[in-house]
């Protein structure tokens, strides 16, 4: 349910079986069942509305027939809260060379035993039903951001839609688990408008922008986003998959998406790096090793509450394993604080405002990227005394085609 509007932005409540999240939301990753450093306890305490699990890695180990004789995936790690499942698509990129699609599906390789595993859509839906997360996700034929034939995202497009229709065919559990499909078209406007009338013509309960977040450039990814948030029904959420940048979630919020995952937060705490408004904070740097702060003064998270730069300075840069505990603990808080404030923001009909405040802080000269400029003329944020840049006015005519709003 929309709870506000500002421009193309808004913020919602989206009920599922196990909880009823808000939206804009970040969603941590926990891939193999756990998202590492942290327990289910300190997801709730961070206010975690929704975590992720991989069909691919959880069909591999433990194995659905043990996580279902448990009692699904919530009852396995213990987690009272939403759970989303991805199908085990993306694996076709990341593990590409170990992989070959067909229409049936795809064949791995594994990279555990070698020995080869067919997932095919039913064999996905049958997954994520035995391990029971709130919403699954359909197979779809994930082509690589950076491949530049067009025939080959022209049939992964078509193949998704059919692969969809056997997924809705397989799903035991509809009632008791909402499956989203995935929008794909690579980045030609036609193919993703077509994606996403076939898409929405299956009336599904929310939406996934996929393809993105694969080394395509920034300008190519926000005028999708643009494009599908614009086109993807108003009272369903949308959610732009792999997406972790504070900064990217901000323009696509603006823009008016609603739900976002990434391994980022969690990975680059392990390397000792702490999110900040500002940017990034690398505590492995000398500068930190007598400074009494905490990382964020602003922060009321465990870590900035108990701990200086001045000591995670010192655990990080001797590897000491509660090092990446504490940093993963504060970008998890971040990002959940980020989400916050940014329905916060659409709620009190300010996030222009917080925009231009949150772009000043982490570009105080000026130089905010000319993707973003572009992106937030889109959507009806005008950053005039904040950029050095200007609007480029150079969108696909599809983008257009839909009525800009006015700047405020």
């Amino acid at each position: 349910m929309v709870l506000a509007q500002q421009g193309r932005a808004r913020t919602a409540t989206m009920k599922l079986p196990h909880y009823t999240a808000e939206t804009p939301m970040f969603m941590p990753v926990g891939t193999q069942g756990t998202v590492k450093g942290l327990t289910s306890e300190q997801m709730q305490e961070l206010d975690c509305h929704v975590i992720l699990g991989n069909t691919y890695h959880l069909g591999n180990r433990p194995g659905p027939e043990l996580v279902a004789a448990m009692g699904g995936l919530h009852s396995f790690i213990n987690w009272p809260r939403g759970m989303l499942t991805d199908s085990g698509g993306f694996q076709m990129v990341s593990l590409l060379h170990l992989a070959d699609i067909t229409e049936e599906g795809v064949n791995f390789q594994s990279p555990v035993d070698g020995s080869r595993m067919l997932l095919t859509p039913e064999e996905s839906i049958g997954i994520q039903n035995d391990l029971g997360a709130d919403i699954m996700m359909q197979l779809d034929d994930v082509v690589p951001a950076t491949n530049t034939d067009l025939a080959r995202f022209e049939e992964a497009t078509h193949r998704t839609t059919r692969w969809l229709d056997r997924c809705i065919a397989a799903n035991k559990r509809p009632h008791e688990q909402n499956l989203f499909p995935i929008v794909q078209g690579g980045f030609d406007v036609g193919l993703r408008q077509l994606s996403m009338q076939q898409l929405i013509a299956r009336n599904a309960p929310g939406y996934a922008i996929g393809g993105l977040a694969g080394g395509e450039t920034k300008d190519m990814f926000w005028r999708v986003v643009a494009q599908c948030a614009a086109g993807l029904p108003p009272g369903k959420p949308r959610y732009v998959m792999g997406i972790g940048y504070p900064l990217d979630i901000l323009v696509c919020s603006a823009l008016g998406a609603d739900m976002y995952d990434s391994v980022y937060p969690t990975r680059t705490a392990r390397f000792g790096v702490a999110l900040v408004d500002t940017g990034v904070m690398k505590l492995k740097n000398a500068a930190f090793a007598k400074d009494m702060r905490p990382i964020d003064e602003s922060c009321s998270c465990m870590t900035c509450r108990q701990y200086t730069r001045s000591y995670l300075h010192h655990v990080v840069t001797r590897g000491i394993s509660s090092a990446s505990i504490l940093v993963t603990y504060h970008n998890v808080a971040y990002m959940q604080g980020l989400t916050r404030r940014i329905r916060q923001a659409i709620k009190e009909q300010r996030l222009p405002d917080f925009t231009r405040a949150f772009l000043t802080g982490m570009f105080p000269a000026g130089n905010v990227p000319q993707w973003v400029v572009d992106a937030l003329d889109v959507a009806g944020i005008s950053l005039e005394g904040v950029a050095k840049l200007k609007p480029a006015h150079s969108f696909h005519e599809e983008v257009q085609a839909v009525q800009r709003i006015p700047a405020v």
